[in-house]
């Protein structure tokens, strides 16, 4: 197996500009990588672009990974990695969580496919009604991209009104995605109007310019794509109170932010949507969405908006999920992962400063995004091609550590990561800020 070597170690401080750091990072990831190479050719063959999730996939071609176990991994090569992407926060149990392993297996025994309702979804369902402070009434669907339509289609059902009011920047899965500029062809073609992320003036102003079409304003809490970028509160504030005055359905996008207490970012903000969205974690690592709010709207779905989907309560998401929510990630155990985020990302940014340069971590407890300019950060921007660069720079050399981030430097964290895990990361960090030092952008 070969053996991960520090930043510097790799680097060997033989490039002079940010182009050269590239291209031999690059070249390095290729030699390292050749099963991972060899797999994404054949894929090639029978798969565009050699994958089936575009988020996967980055030049020169993406690491295969072979298992997993606890917070770390093993790819196709036999190179094993801290695992900090942890699945863009649906991993949040690790890999091996016997807990959840158990309750799989035992609703494997009790047989698949049953087409009919059981006492797993209610249970689930009411855990989620019991924690989310904005929930009264839930339903499940497969994935959060699904949960963000049927809130949408909730939302202009009940107001009668066409329109969505998002965030540039903002996504809300695979066909509710919004670029900084222009338009995405695969996103579904409601009317949107698109708002700058933490403007209170401007989103106000065009909530009450556009108030007699608009059915609903859809927003994360917190940007998770687009660069674990927070919502200020006191802009949250003020699209609770314009929504309310125009009659318009606030809907938190918590897919992502759900995690950051017991009841989401909702509840540590003490702000309530009319809608909420989740999935990622929810089910334990089984396929899982949900959207829920209040009871007037969510009756909706009591005989006036059919909501089908084969898999909304597949028994091993719903038997995973009560064990998930209900015995392993309980609100103490939120709050510990989320200081514990916390301390991370004040740590990394504490190195950084003290390097003197403007990289830091953007984010909120257990999330947090690589940023190559000076912070604080509130609303996604287009990447200059040197803050591009330093990006897939810091990714390789992370990777060449063993370390595996998301591609864009996203970190979540996973609860079995502890202390030891955090310290690598803190130490491979150091070390890149000290590698790369005269690329890096200057304080």
């Amino acid at each position: 197996m070969p053996e991960p070597a520090p930043v510097s170690a790799a680097v060997k401080l033989r490039n002079s500009d940010l182009a050269s750091a590239v291209a031999e990072a690059r070249e390095a990831y290729v030699a390292a990588h050749p099963a991972s190479q060899a797999l994404h050719e054949r894929a090639r063959q029978v798969m565009p672009g050699g994958n089936t999730r575009s988020v996967l996939m980055y030049s020169p071609f993406p690491t295969a990974m072979e298992k997993g176990e606890g917070c770390h991994l093993r790819d196709v090569d036999g190179r094993d990695y801290l695992d900090l992407c942890g699945e863009y926060t649906a991993g949040l149990f690790g890999h091996s969580e016997q807990r959840i392993h158990d309750a799989v297996r035992e609703a494997l025994g009790r047989g698949l496919n049953l087409a009919a309702v059981g006492a797993a979804e209610t249970s689930l369902a009411g855990l989620i009604c019991g924690r989310f402070p904005s929930v009264e009434l839930v339903r499940f669907t497969n994935s959060g991209t699904e949960a963000n339509l049927m809130a949408l289609t909730a939302a202009r059902a009940f107001t009668g009104r066409d329109a969505v009011l998002a965030f540039r920047g903002g996504y809300h899965g695979g066909v509710l995605l919004f670029p900084l500029s222009g338009t995405n062809p695969a996103t579904v073609p409601f009317p949107f109007v698109m708002a700058d992320y933490n403007d209170v003036e401007g989103t106000v102003a065009l909530i009450r310019e556009h108030a007699d079409r608009l059915a609903a304003v859809i927003i994360e809490p917190m940007l998770g794509s687009g660069g674990c970028i927070p919502a200020r509160p006191d802009f949250l504030a003020a699209l609770r109170q314009a929504t309310t005055e125009a009659g318009i359905v606030l809907i938190f996008d918590e897919v992502m932010t759900s995690r950051m207490s017991g009841g989401g970012m909702q509840a540590r903000l003490g702000i309530t949507p009319d809608l909420t969205t989740l999935g990622k974690y929810m089910a334990g690592g089984m396929s899982f969405g949900a959207f829920g709010g209040s009871a007037d709207i969510m009756g909706l779905f009591d005989g006036r908006i059919a909501h089908a989907g084969t898999f909304n309560n597949n028994v091993l998401s719903m038997a995973a999920g009560n064990v998930a929510l209900g015995k392993i990630f309980t609100p103490e155990v939120a709050e510990t992962l989320f200081a514990r985020g916390e301390a991370m990302r004040a740590r990394l940014n504490g190195i950084l400063t003290g390097m003197g340069t403007t990289m830091h971590f953007s984010g909120i407890g257990s999330m947090a995004t690589a940023q190559f300019r000076a912070g604080p950060i509130e609303r996604p921007e287009p990447p200059t091609a040197e803050e591009e660069a330093l990006r897939e720079l810091f990714f390789f050399d992370i990777l060449a550590s063993g370390i595996y981030l998301a591609r864009r430097g996203m970190i979540a964290l996973s609860l079995p990561v502890g202390e030891a895990e955090l310290d690598r990361l803190a130490a491979a960090v150091a070390d890149f800020a000290e590698a790369r030092a005269a690329l890096l952008p200057r304080a």
